[in-house]
This record gives structure tokens, C-alpha cells and sequence, in this order.
């Protein structure tokens, strides 16, 4: 007899499986480029039929701006997790200040995987001139990281750690320069001045009233 127990194959829920489709799409994406996802191409990468993406995504447009829509969403709570101030289960005391987090947004603004999703924000922007569901997408993820830059610093001036006029447009500031500078994210960066490098920073401390340092020195 033998002593072997046959195993029950797990079926994924339809939420589960629809997750997994878009993270790996989003991880394809990000280490290769947006035109790179095709539905066979994800179903490889899967160890499944191509008809299960098509199930989902019955077409790739739909992938492509799920993919960058979730690549884009994931690195904004990296780079600034929502709740961070005044998030009611944050012991008192112990929550970061908005100069605390903006300071740790600048510090994750640079290396590899930063540029990886900066390459993912040009290919996006490109594509998006011809794709309306993407483009789309990437107007709802501007949209996002501008709000949330502008929720720190508008919560920094009003407990009076910033002081500028106008926190929308001091955010959009900000996101514009590190835009440009991320639009290099192709090319070699090495040897750049360090008034070049930290120009974001610069730009912030400028427009929030900060003195030099405020939002690196620490970091």
C-alpha cells in the first residue's frame, strides 16, 4: 500500500490570481519597459496559459496601465507612506515631523531602484501620448504623488515647520525638478556637481523656509 498522500492542487481566488497577473506585469515593467508586457509574455512568466491573462486583462492595454499604475502606487509609500502624521494608531511622540518626513523622501530619491522607477515614469509618459488608458493612469498617479507631497508640507506650515504661500504649488516645485533630474535616469550620472544632485533639496529649502541642510543633514 502505498504510503504516498496525493496533494490538493490550491485554486486561487479570481482576486488573488488578478493580483499576481499585475505584480508580475508591474515587475516585467519595471526591469524591461512597458512594451514589453504582452499577455503571452506574463503567462510565461506565470507557468500558465495565455487565455488566463486574456481572462483578466482581455487586453494588454488594460495590463499595461494596471502594471505601471501599480509599479507607480507602491514606490509613492516607499517614498511617502500615507498616515505617516497624525495617524491615530501612531503612538504619541513618536510619529515623524513633516521636516523628518521629507527628509527621508529626499534620502530615497537616488539609487537603483529609484531609477528604475524614474525609466518607468518616462516610458509611461512617452507611451502614454498614444495609449488613453495609460495615459489616464499616469495623469491619476501625478495626481497622487502630487497630493501627498502637498499634504506633508501643508501640515509643515501649519504647525509651523515650513512657511511657504502656497503648498500646491511648492509641491508641484519640487516634483518638477526631480522630474528633470530623473529624466537622466538613462544616462551615466556619475561626476554630477553636488549643486546639481541636490537640486530638489535645494528647491525645497528654498520654498519651505528651511535653512541649508535642514532636510539632509540627519537624514
Amino acid at each position: 500500500m502505498s504510503s504516498s498522500v496525493q496533494r490538493k492542487r490550491i485554486r486561487k481566488s479570481p482576486e488573488a490570481r488578478r493580483a499576481e497577473i499585475v505584480d508580475t506585469a508591474a515587475a516585467v515593467a519595471l526591469a524591461e519597459g512597458l512594451e514589453c508586457l504582452t499577455l503571452r509574455r506574463i503567462a510565461e512568466e506565470l507557468a500558465v496559459r495565455p487565455g488566463l491573462i486574456s481572462h483578466y486583462f482581455p487586453s494588454v492595454e488594460d495590463l499595461v496601465a494596471e502594471a505601471f499604475g501599480t509599479a507607480a502606487g507602491a514606490e509613492l509609500e516607499v517614498l511617502l507612506p500615507a498616515g505617516a502624521v497624525g495617524d491615530a494608531s501612531t503612538p504619541p511622540g513618536d510619529a515623524p515631523t513633516p521636516t523628518g518626513r521629507l527628509a527621508r523622501f529626499f534620502a530615497r530619491t537616488s539609487g537603483e531602484a529609484y531609477d528604475a522607477i524614474s525609466r518607468l515614469w518616462i516610458n509611461a509618459r512617452h507611451l502614454s501620448r498614444y495609449r488613453p488608458l495609460l495615459r489616464d493612469r499616469v495623469a491619476e498617479q501625478e495626481a497622487a504623488w502630487r497630493g501627498r507631497l502637498e499634504d506633508v508640507i501643508r501640515e509643515g506650515a501649519e504647525c509651523g515647520e515650513f512657511r511657504t504661500e502656497d503648498p500646491y504649488v511648492t509641491a508641484i516645485q519640487i516634483l518638477v525638478v526631480l522630474d528633470g533630474l530623473g529624466a537622466h535616469a538613462n544616462t551615466e550620472d556619475r561626476g554630477r556637481p553636488e549643486a546639481v544632485t541636490r537640486m530638489a533639496v535645494t528647491t525645497a529649502e528654498r520654498e519651505l523656509g528651511l535653512p541649508r541642510g535642514a532636510l539632509t543633514d540627519g537624514a
